[in-house]
């Protein structure tokens, strides 16, 4: 699963339009954006825009990364 991914799902858990999404997230980020990382056409999401989302959907940063990611490997 990839972050556009958690946040669709997330998205539509809540009932929230792309547009909804915007609004929560303080009108920083675009509908188009959204749009774009959730059909996979934005993959270079910067860890502010993941702030952004994070603080709309009222969750972690951690939260919208996929499993694989939150892993750390002990040498």
């Amino acid at each position: 699963m990839k972050i556009g991914d958690i946040v669709k799902a997330k998205r539509q858990a809540l009932g929230w339009s792309q547009r909804d999404l915007v609004e929560h997230a303080g009108n920083r980020l675009t509908q188009p954006r959204i749009a774009q990382l959730e059909n996979g056409a934005y993959s270079n999401i910067t860890i502010e825009a993941l702030r952004v989302l994070a603080e709309g959907f009222g969750c972690s940063v951690i939260d919208l990364l996929p499993e694989e990611d939150k892993i750390t490997k002990h040498r």
